[in-house]
């Protein structure tokens, strides 16, 4: 696992602020995460999607135990966001419940305001077995979100979402994992990711300094293992910019 740093500025901003960005955890093991998270000290964690598989059936709570076990352990060290990615689909109710007594905050469709920043969670479109172009997320949400004051960061675990729909809004950082860096490589170009296809072009890092890509931290495409694509724990430092 890497970790890599990432600074942002913005003049609406009146202090600086960590972020560590857990993408794409797909219910493994992650004491290494919490080692990390534990000497890190955030003062937020953003979970954008897959941190566990398919939150939408009674068996759940048993099947994603190992995933949903972060939530708690990571909101004794820091106020935890976690948004809704293709893996979970639509979180049934009791997911929902047992999500919130972790001390965790579920977005799924949902803002909530912590000071000057406004998070806000983008739920995935998909919630079927899908090929193909990504279906659309919930607009109207996205359209009641942007109208929202303060700082804007939006958790939107498909960064296939932000040239479509999100780049033409104001919102000042959307943060999204699923594309897993490309899975392979090569020179720095990722080779492949879902809704992205060939060559996709958001897989990791910073774009246009509104959207953060995180590589994630497992690999799900058995049986093609990563290759030159060293698993991440992205942290972002939001920094404040005189105006």
């Amino acid at each position: 696992m890497e970790i890599t740093k990432t600074e942002i500025y913005s003049s609406k901003l009146r202090k600086d602020y960590t972020l560590v960005v857990v993408a794409d955890l797909h219910n493994r093991e992650h004491t290494d995460v919490m080692n990390a998270l534990s000497d890190i000290k955030p003062d937020y964690i953003l979970v954008p999607g897959d941190l566990t598989h398919n939150l939408d059936n009674d068996n759940s709570l048993i099947s994603c135990k190992t995933g949903l076990s972060f939530l708690e352990k990571a909101a004794n060290i820091a106020k935890t966001f976690y948004s809704v990615g293709n893996h979970e689909r639509k979180v049934n109710n009791e997911c929902a419940e047992f999500i919130m007594g972790t001390g965790a905050v579920l977005l799924d469709n949902i803002t909530e305001k912590q000071g000057e920043i406004t998070f806000g969670g983008l739920s995935t479109g998909l919630f079927e077995e899908c090929y193909g172009p990504t279906p659309p997320p919930d607009l109207n949400y996205l359209s009641e979100f942007v109208r929202e004051d303060g700082f804007k960061l939006l958790l939107c675990h498909h960064p296939e979402y932000y040239p479509e729909y999100i780049r033409k809004t104001d919102v000042d950082l959307t943060v999204s994992g699923h594309a897993h860096g490309g899975q392979w490589r090569i020179f720095g170009q990722g080779i492949y990711a879902p809704g992205q296809g060939l060559f996709p072009k958001y897989t990791s890092g910073l774009y246009e300094d509104r959207l953060y890509v995180s590589r994630g931290l497992t690999n799900t495409a058995f049986p093609v293992p990563r290759f030159f694509n060293k698993t991440e724990l992205s942290v972002i430092y939001l920094k404040k910019k005189d105006a």
